[in-house]
């Protein structure tokens, strides 16, 4: 572990401390902290880092929330678009904490593998595939063919498409906060994406 990381956060700052937050601060913190809450790993993990700025949280903690419970994708399609995200962004922290998840959620662990491989797509469904190539082509290529648009909008239509890019952009946005702050993995927490 870097000499620059905080051992009880797991991150480059030390964890917030509930007193020292304001009134927004706090109830993100206690939401953070509770059982069954808003995140999956608690404190130690993009919410504490987010606790640094408790306004910017207030503004994205909506959109999380209606991106991957009210937008209309099935719990396993979520949770595909977060592992294609977290694959092409290399972040072993957000893929560790949502393969699990995915699992959960009924995505196959063949499907996982080869999101977590960068395997070929043919033998899967049209939409697994269409979601996983999608951030392929978002994340890695950095633009996106027509025929594989044409291929989403037909699968999610227009509003449900925004839905899922605006979907997979706030976990890159969260793999590059775990990247600046270089967070860790839990002690003891296999890794498991291989990354370079």
């Amino acid at each position: 572990m870097s000499p620059d990381i905080d051992p009880e956060s797991g991150f480059r700052l030390p964890l917030p401390k509930r007193e020292d937050l304001d009134e927004v601060g706090k109830k993100y913190y206690d939401r953070a902290v509770k059982p069954g809450g808003h995140s999956i790993v608690g404190l130690r993990g993009p919410a504490g880092i987010r606790l640094y700025s408790p306004k910017s949280l207030a503004h994205s903690q909506g959109l999380n929330q209606y991106l991957r419970f009210e937008a209309g994708f099935t719990p396993a399609i979520r949770e595909i678009a977060i592992l294609a995200t977290a694959r092409e962004m290399d972040s072993q922290f957000e893929w560790t904490a949502h393969e699990p998840e995915a699992l959960k959620e009924g995505v196959a662990p063949a499907v996982i593998d080869i999101i977590k491989h960068r395997k070929s797509t043919d033998g899967l469904g049209e939409t697994e595939t269409v979601v996983i190539e999608l951030g392929r082509q978002i994340f890695r290529d950095c633009k996106v063919a027509p025929d594989l648009f044409a291929r989403a909008k037909a699968l999610f239509g227009p509003n449900q498409l925004v839905d899922l890019v605006l979907l997979m952009g706030t976990y890159a946005g969260t793999a590059a906060l775990l990247t600046a702050f270089d967070m860790q993995l839990p002690p003891g927490q296999k890794p498991l994406l291989p990354v370079p």
